[in-house]
């Protein structure tokens, strides 16, 4: 890391985060309960279990990694989907094994009181960060072996990124220019009459011989030798690396859905949401609609499509019908004023109500609650064919919802353009996961379902 302080301040700030987080509980309960301090029984396993739960909550956010690297921004994200995602389970565990009533109103004071006082701790040290973090940086010179794009592209991202603690001194080539210091056979003495330990290597994969002989002066020399290989042809993106014995494997994207705790969290995630829409919801919700479908048209009340699913098996999705029966409703996408559509149909679709039934699919595992939406099979291999990435968005499980309806890509869809965006979209939240992220795009879609969109039909 580059800043000499990094391990320290991230202990300082676990230690007073948990010494808020008791704090806050400790003052929550008293206000509420109205009990002098030394009539308050503590439970100390529940203080222990709040703590432990807390710690792996900001682990599993990583609060504290790179606590002066980390921008602001990013930092107060960070801050944000802790606090969600401890609330969460800490409201879950109550209605599990608690009486939900009692805990409640001083356990949601203590959040509260808990959010305010994180937040501004978080706001106070990225203020005292802004003005003395740069101080605090260990810079470490260094020298770039060999010169062209790869080797300019590198001096620049170092020197527009200081927080990473490097400082370029030059550069060392055969091949004679302005910024050169000398030749390659030079940046070895050069780098002993300097105190230079690091060097970058942005030679070109012909001249391996060449960088074989660079390593093992560094080696001997104990200089740290970092190859910077020219790959931006083949990734266009932040690539994953692993190691497969000697042999580097690099994959063209990462994936946070394949790591086995991710997937844990986000389907307890979907169990939760799922149980709850289906209990509080369509437990009465369902035989009013069934009613009203009923009446509007003769046909069945729920409407079951095949459609794409993760890894491309087809799955059976549930949706309330909103149509006549008809011989096209498996082929022929819906589209503005639709003649097929009911009354009630209309009324459904405006409202995404007719996605409702999803959520038992949900549950059952088919789908997820955020993810690609799926698509009717034929669209599904009719745009295979036009989009370059299109089957990539099946590497995950389809949604009731997902970034791409977050950000109005949703509803009819004129031109093969407008599809790639939808793509584009599902790539970025594949690649992005995070259970704050899935959060966000349930309260995202929960707006505009209140408000309504003009993009439903």
């Amino acid at each position: 890391m580059a800043d000499h302080y990094g391990s320290y301040f991230k202990t300082l700030g676990i230690i007073i985060d948990m010494l808020l987080l008791n704090l806050a509980g400790l003052a929550g309960y008293l206000l509420m309960l109205n009990l002098p301090l030394e009539d308050l029984h503590l439970g100390w396993l529940h203080v222990l279990l709040i703590n432990f739960l807390w710690f792996n909550v900001t682990q599993a956010t990583r609060l504290y990694r790179d606590i002066f690297a980390r921008d602001a921004i990013p930092t107060l994200k960070a801050a944000l989907g802790s606090l969600f995602l401890f609330a969460f389970l800490i409201f879950s565990l109550i209605a599990l094994i608690a009486d939900f009533h009692w805990y409640s109103i001083p356990v949601l004071v203590s959040l509260l009181l808990f959010s305010f006082l994180l937040l501004s701790g978080k706001i106070i040290f990225l203020l005292w960060r802004r003005s003395s973090r740069a101080s605090r940086i260990d810079y470490k010179p260094v020298l770039i072996l060999g010169t062209g794009p790869l080797a300019t592209e590198l001096k620049t991202y170092l020197d527009t990124h200081p927080i990473l603690g490097y400082k370029v001194i030059g550069f060392f080539d055969n091949r004679p220019g302005a910024a050169v210091l000398g030749p390659l056979e030079g940046w070895l003495s050069y780098a002993r009459e300097n105190g230079i330990k690091e060097v970058f290597c942005v030679l070109p994969d012909e001249e391996l011989e060449e960088i074989y002989q660079l390593r093992r002066q560094a080696d001997q020399a104990m200089v740290r030798f970092k190859m910077v290989p020219d790959v931006k042809d083949y990734f266009r993106r932040n690539v994953k690396v692993q190691w497969f014995g000697h042999m580097p494997v690099l994959s063209t994207r990462t994936e946070p859905l394949e790591i086995r705790m991710n997937q844990i969290l986000k389907r307890g995630f979907d169990i939760v949401i799922s149980l709850f829409v289906i209990i509080f919801l369509l437990s009465w919700l369902f035989p009013l609609l069934a009613v009203w479908i009923k009446l509007s048209s003769k046909g069945p009340v729920l409407f079951r499509q095949l459609r794409s699913g993760k890894n491309n098996e087809s799955f059976r999705c549930l949706k309330f019908r909103s149509m006549v029966v008809n011989d096209q409703a498996d082929s022929l996408q819906a589209v503005k004023n639709d003649h097929r559509l009911t009354k009630i149909g209309a009324f459904m679709r405006r409202n995404s109500i007719d996605e409702l039934p999803q959520f038992i699919n949900v549950l059952l595992g088919d789908m997820s609650v955020v993810g690609p939406r799926p698509h009717m099979l034929q669209h599904t291999a009719a745009y295979a064919a036009l989009i370059e990435k299109f089957m990539v968005r099946h590497l995950v499980l389809p949604g009731i919802t997902g970034w791409a309806q977050t950000k109005g890509l949703r509803g009819e869809t004129f031109d093969q353009q407008s599809m790639q965006e939808r793509v584009e979209a599902d790539i970025w939240y594949l690649e992005n996961w995070s259970l704050f992220l899935d959060m966000k795009i349930v309260f995202m879609t929960a707006v505009h379902v209140v408000l309504g969109s003009d993009k439903a039909h």
